[in-house]
């Protein structure tokens, strides 16, 4: 028999129906929103117990579709049931079958005491062309009388039209650790700039259980009318606590490019499972109306006056950005031009206020290299300040002043003089900062900021390891789009877990100029505690600033960033080459064969021809890199390592001196030997058995291991 299920809105007759036939049983929750929960079908297992379908999601991930769903197992009988006796199968209504595992939070969920219910979760990967109504869930029992062994009890077909959408107007129940939490979307506001929507999402979530939970690091994204999903930035979740009926409220933002339809947006919630490196679905709803914003000014634009003229300036997005143990505000703004004369850039400056009682002195900074705006121009400007990271507020105001009087150098490196800073615009909004844009895996940000223009984006991710401690490094590729030859703005870079979490990271900056369309890898890294999880990690970088200004040269000590844009990174490469050709170490690749041993006079030869490569036109700093090399015989008998520099590669074999030999160099070259005294090794020769050879990335002295290779002692390999 096949039992269908319907979660819409459906005709009193069907509902009446299936009423009648005990498939659904609708229950409203007393508090508002109001909660529609359905059985969505039952099964009957033996007597009086049954399995009921409790509901299903669909999620798109980078390989497909991940389908799950949750199953309760109602024992109504006088006995204990063992789920050991039954399955579940699920499969399309063409007859393909997927194959469904458990999630591993419940792989012990075995007995159902008798009075008992208990919710297990499958999940399975499917076709990306399968939807949610081609799924049948099918029951069967193992039964050895049976040619097949088993006995099929029902099944549960996905109807027409059924959706796992929640609508804006009602609560999802979502089972955090056996605890029901009602979840409802309370407040929807979108505000917009030239570049993006920038939404925020207030979700209220309240424990209708009876024992006090932990939120989980939930993972929420817009999904767009298209299926595009656009991350969303959770604040007030990290060790959510909630307790019996308690509700407590967290926000939700992010940025959204305005060629994107504006319609029909949908939040979806996942959550991770480490175990599985897997996202899966929680829950999804359909967005309500936007809430019109009282005294909102994001996005807009203004005017003001000044004895050169009239100027046109609008606040594009705030940010708070973590910075140390601190946090910075800023402010993104456009000044533009919109008469018919050029105009000089004014002397601004502004401050935060915020709940109109704490003032944060502010700085201002102009990242493009103009010094004035011809008719129809506009500028790029950011303001930044610092709170302490702990410090909340409900309502923040950006006064933008401007500066006007002489500044006189005295010679002894102060200045005399007098300035008078004039109020020329307030904006004033609620604390709804917008969240920092997010790039996907495989794209690049561009900034077109004038003599700077630049394209940013993240190559791969790399793990090196000791014993303690994990080193996690992002290669960010840079790319110059000017028509000169320019350097690479200086970068502040920090890295966020999925709850929360900021690691700041270094940056190795490349020193020398980058040619028009060139190159320059820059390697960011920092160290996380050894089990930290590193899953849906993110990369967070900055324009660096000092003391007002784009942060120059080499003695130049970051106070704060601007334009920040957060990166999704890539999955990292693990897997391990078993021959050492074609070796990657971009810009870098490395090929070794003809390995061959040999003893003579108490002294131990390792000998090998190796090319070594280089990509054109991209520059890089590889200041604490070194190529290592491992050999270790398969008996144990003989070990060594030995390192070489990457700072060492650039010169080309041809051009190198005699005492240099023993260092490895661009181009190609045979018979390189590794020699080392060991005249007892002879001795032993009947023990050696078969050796390793392998190549590791070693980074400030940790290391990541790339490929090895086994061979024969004393016989060359190919």
């Amino acid at each position: 028999m096949i039992i269908k299920i319907h979660h819409k809105c459906v005709a009193a007759i069907a509902l009446s129906a299936l009423l009648t036939l005990g498939a659904i049983t609708p229950v409203w929750a007393d508090s508002s929103p109001s909660t529609l929960v359905l059985d969505v079908g039952k099964v009957n297992m033996t007597g009086n117990s049954y399995f009921e379908l409790k509901q299903i999601h669909l999620l798109q991930d980078q390989s497909g579709r991940l389908a799950t769903f949750t199953i309760s197992i109602h024992n109504e009988g006088s006995s204990e049931l063992q789920f050991i006796d039954y399955w579940v199968r699920l499969k399309s209504k063409s007859g393909n079958q997927f194959s469904v595992r458990l999630l591993p939070a419940d792989k012990d969920k075995n007995r159902v005491a008798p009075g008992s219910t208990t919710d297990i979760t499958f999940y399975a990967n499917v076709n990306t062309s399968t939807n949610l109504q081609d799924l049948v869930v099918q029951f069967i029992k193992w039964d050895f009388n049976q040619s097949n062994f088993e006995r099929v009890l029902g099944e549960v077909a996905i109807p027409d039209d059924y959706t796992d959408v929640t609508p804006a107007d009602l609560a999802s129940v979502i089972s955090v650790g056996g605890t029901n939490v009602k979840a409802s979307i309370k407040k929807f506001v979108s505000n917009k700039n030239e570049k993006y929507y920038v939404p925020t999402v207030y979700v209220s979530l309240e424990n209708v259980g009876s024992h006090t939970v932990t939120i989980p690091a939930y993972l929420f994204s817009i999904r767009t009318s298209e299926g595009l999903l656009y991350p969303m930035e959770a604040k007030g979740l990290k060790d959510l606590q909630i307790n019996p009926k308690e509700t407590k409220e967290i926000q939700l933002s992010g940025s959204i490019p305005v060629a994107v339809a504006e319609d029909a947006w949908q939040l979806a919630v996942a959550e991770t499972i480490p175990d599985l490196k897997l996202n899966v679905a929680v829950a999804n709803f359909q967005l309500p109306t936007v809430s019109q914003q009282e005294g909102g000014s994001v996005g807009k634009a203004y005017t003001f006056t000044s004895k050169s003229g009239v100027y046109t300036t609008q606040l594009n997005g705030l940010h708070r950005l973590p910075w140390e143990d601190q946090d910075l505000l800023t402010a993104d703004l456009t000044l533009s031009n919109n008469g018919e004369e050029a105009l000089p850039i004014p002397k601004l400056s502004g401050y935060f206020l915020l709940d109109d009682a704490v003032k944060i002195d502010a700085k201002l900074i102009q990242t493009a290299k103009v010094i004035g705006l011809g008719a129809g121009a506009s500028v790029n400007l950011q303001i930044a300040g610092k709170v302490p990271y702990t410090y909340e507020f409900s309502q923040i105001k950006l006064v933008l002043q401007e500066n006007e009087g002489e500044t006189v150098g005295t010679g002894t490196g102060t200045s005399t003089g007098s300035t008078t800073a004039t109020d020329v615009l307030e904006f004033s909004t609620q604390a709804e900062l917008q969240a920092i844009p997010f790039i996907g895996m495989g794209q690049f940000y561009t900034s077109n900021d004038i003599g700077r223009k630049a394209k940013y984006g993240v190559r791969s991710v790399s793990t090196y390891e000791d014993k303690t401690n994990i080193m996690y490094s992002a290669m960010v590729e840079a790319t110059n789009l000017e028509k000169r030859f320019t350097n690479v703005s200086k970068l502040v870079a920090n890295f966020r877990s999925s709850d929360g979490t900021v690691f700041p990271a270094n940056v190795v900056e490349v020193k020398n100029k980058i040619s028009p369309t060139g190159k320059a890898l820059l390697n960011v890294w920092a160290t996380v505690p050894k089990g930290f999880s590193t899953t849906n990690m993110n990369l967070l970088l900055g324009e660096a600033v000092t003391e007002g200004k784009l942060s120059e040269g080499e003695k130049s000590v970051p106070d704060s960033y601007v334009n920040p844009i957060a990166y999704w990174l890539p999955d990292e490469k693990t897997n391990v080459a078993t021959t050492l050709k074609n070796v990657d170490l971009f810009p870098y690749t490395i090929s070794i064969d003809k390995i061959g041993t040999s003893i003579s006079d108490g002294v131990f030869t390792l000998q090998f021809n190796y090319e070594l490569t280089k990509e054109k036109m991209t520059e890089i700093n590889t200041e604490g890199h070194n190529l290592l090399l491992v050999f270790e015989d398969g008996g144990g008998i003989k070990r060594f390592e030995r390192a070489f520099d990457f700072k060492d590669f650039d010169v080309i074999n041809g051009d190198s001196s005699a005492d240099e030999d023993s260092k490895i160099r661009l181009g190609k070259r045979d018979n390189f030997k590794i020699t080392i005294p060991d005249p007892g090794l002879i001795y032993n020769t009947k023990f050696l058995q078969k050796y390793t050879f392998s190549i590791y990335d070693e980074f400030q002295g940790q290391r990541k291991l790339l490929a090895t290779q086994k061979a024969d002692w004393f016989i060359t390999t190919d």
